[in-house]
């Protein structure tokens, strides 16, 4: 199919009347929770709380000389008072810029100076002092409220108690004056501007509207609905845009939303949450999966003949066909055995993830389907608020994105690139027309820059990125991300890039599985205590070189990486070569391991497979 659409009617909205909505239908409900210092004590904020101290943040607004049509940035990590500020701009007409608080003081400074914002909202003493850098880089007055309790007063600096004092002395009328403003947004108006992450060139402004998200909200909680009871573990950064969107949904259907300590803690977390609804990016599925696979001796075995009783009862189960009653009987053992930990592992209450922000591999989404965990994989970008697509309890097709959510069309355009046609999609990019008019074409089609299929049941599957794609020298086009996300099912595997554009073939770089790659080398007999010179034995290498090269034994030829790179190091935000959303900058990593990934196209080194990073 080439094109397919989920027509609905979605009633025209803004995120202030959202928010004011829940606020009166779930005022006496928690709103959310969060660790208040290292421990698993967790502290209650009420519907009622928030709307008190949201009220006081529009009176702190306003007492520093903002208004509607203003903008302030938000510094920070995920806390409840990310949220408090969120909703403060948004009642009072302020533009709110999101930034991630991993960027670095002149990334931070470039979205700052571009979208023009007057006022930073930070967490820490370490993102104050980025803050402090940005200001004095720019030579602007930009104003700066911390969150967190500063051990030394900082000159320029408010404090969060300082900036909601203004708003705690308030009257029936200030209470009337404040719905009102609330309530003078309007649909059409930008609500804030996300920046891109910049996996080429510098980042874009995305100006989303209270529509755009609004109707998102409304067509998601149509096909994947939470509720009241439920409680949702919020771990991704609410800087980015599929996290900030669920909880907006969260808030309107009066979820309990709970704080992780951080993205290091979320395995602890989940067991102390327990939630029950859960969005999160591929990365944390795939960790559980290689953990469970990881297993060793007797306990190996089990996982592995779990797993084929688990694929078979999936397939079964996914196609419609009644089980056999052995097939039963022996599902029955390997939940009892295998499957049942998997569940309590996350948490044992779970009715269901959400995955995006990257593909996920079908074998691990298969393998928590038939662990009893439905995994909802979707798709959007920044540009589309961001869900498009989305899999259901209703509709629901490992391997694909789903089917269109209600308002959206789908179209295949020229060269198999995936457009989107809906509410959601945005306004355009922040002061940039040209580069506007060049994704957003007169018929209202957003132009996404990924390829993809819509299959006979409507279902869309993505293929790869348009800039990802690799043409080799021979002129053969290949997706590296298929090929890569075949490799995370790899116990020995941690993150793997291709690279090869424009060379003679197709290369890998790998970064192994330290902890199962250590267990192996102690079992032969080999010495654990230094990783560069364990990646150096050729026993590890032969061992690398047959796993990777026996996953991929079904690509074709020119498809196949004829060299693999071992790296020590993995890819990380910190280092460039991950975005904040963990997509990987396939050009940062080129540049940056540029002098092994030239010499495996040495002639002397036509007869090596296995390279190690120097």
């Amino acid at each position: 199919m080439d094109r397919i659409s989920n027509p609905a009617d979605l009633p025209e909205s803004t995120l202030a009347d959202l928010f004011l909505g829940a606020i009166d239908r779930h005022g006496d409900h928690l709103a959310y929770r969060y660790f208040a210092d290292s421990g698993d004590d967790l502290t209650d904020l009420g519907f009622r709380d928030i709307y008190q101290f949201v009220r006081a943040a529009t009176a702190g607004l306003t007492a520093l000389g903002l208004s509607r049509g203003d903008k302030v940035a938000i510094l920070s990590e995920n806390r409840w008072e990310w949220a408090v500020s969120d909703f403060a701009c948004l009642c009072s007409g302020v533009l709110d810029v999101p930034i991630y608080s991993t960027l670095t003081a002149s990334q931070t400074a470039y979205i700052v100076d571009n979208s023009q914002a007057r006022l930073l909202f930070v967490s820490t003493s370490e993102q104050v002092k980025k803050a402090k850098a940005v200001r004095r880089q720019l030579g602007a007055d930009i104003k700066i409220v911390a969150y967190d309790r500063l051990e030394f007063p900082s000159e320029g600096v408010i404090s969060w108690e300082e900036f909601l004092a203004p708003g705690w002395v308030i009257t029936e009328t200030d209470e009337e004056h404040f719905r009102v403003t609330a309530g003078q947004a309007r649909p059409d108006d930008v609500a804030t501007i996300l920046y891109t992450s910049g996996t080429t060139g510098d980042p874009k402004g995305v100006m989303l509207t209270h529509n755009n998200l609004a109707s998102n909200v409304t067509a998601v909680r149509r096909v994947i609905p939470s509720m009241e009871d439920d409680i949702s573990l919020v771990f991704l950064p609410l800087s980015h845009v599929l996290q900030r969107m669920v909880s907006y949904l969260h808030f309107a259907e009066g979820t309990t939303q709970d704080f992780a300590h951080s993205m290091d803690t979320v395995a602890h977390d989940l067991t102390v949450v327990r939630p029950s609804v859960v969005t999160s990016v591929p990365r944390l599925y795939e960790k559980v999966y290689n953990k469970v696979m990881g297993a060793e001796g007797l306990k190996k075995k089990l996982v592995q003949w779990s797993r084929k009783v688990g694929d078979e009862w999936a397939e079964e189960t996914l196609a419609g066909h009644s089980l056999s009653v052995v097939l039963r009987l022996k599902y029955g053992i390997a939940d009892l055995l295998v499957f049942r930990k998997i569940r309590k592992a996350v948490g044992g209450r779970i009715r269901y993830f959400v995955s995006g922000g990257a593909p996920l591999a079908p074998d691990i989404n298969l393998f928590f389907f038939s662990a009893g965990v439905w995994i909802f994989e979707g798709y959007g970008l920044t540009e589309t608020s961001p869900v498009t697509n989305c899999n259901t309890f209703e509709d629901f097709k490992i391997g694909t994105v789903g089917k269109p959510i209600p308002g959206t069309e789908i179209g295949i355009g020229e060269n198999g690139e995936i457009l989107v046609r809906g509410p959601q999609v945005m306004k355009g990019y922040y002061n940039l027309h040209e580069q506007t008019a060049k994704v957003l074409d007169p018929g209202g089609w957003f132009h996404t820059g990924d390829v993809g299929e819509i299959d006979e049941d409507g279902f869309l599957t993505i293929t790869d990125r348009i800039k990802d794609i690799i043409v080799t020298a021979g002129g053969k086009n290949v997706a590296p991300q298929p090929i890569e996300n075949l490799l995370k099912t790899n116990n020995y595997v941690e993150q793997a890039v291709m690279i090869g554009d424009r060379r003679p073939f197709c290369v890998l770089l790998v970064v192994p599985s330290f902890t199962n790659i250590e267990s192996w080398a102690r079992k032969v007999g080999l010495d654990v205590t230094d990783r560069t010179a364990l990646l150096g034995q050729r026993e590890v290498q032969d061992l690398m070189e047959g796993q990777i090269l026996d996953q991929l034994e079904e690509l074709a030829r020119y498809e196949t990486p004829k060299k693999i790179g071992l790296l020590e190091s993995p890819f990380t935000i910190e280092n460039g070569a991950l975005t904040p959303t963990q997509k990987v900058k396939r050009s940062t990593v080129e540049s940056q391991y540029r002098k092994i990934i030239d010499a495996f196209y040495l002639r002397e080194n036509m007869d090596q497979t296995v390279f190690v990073e120097p």
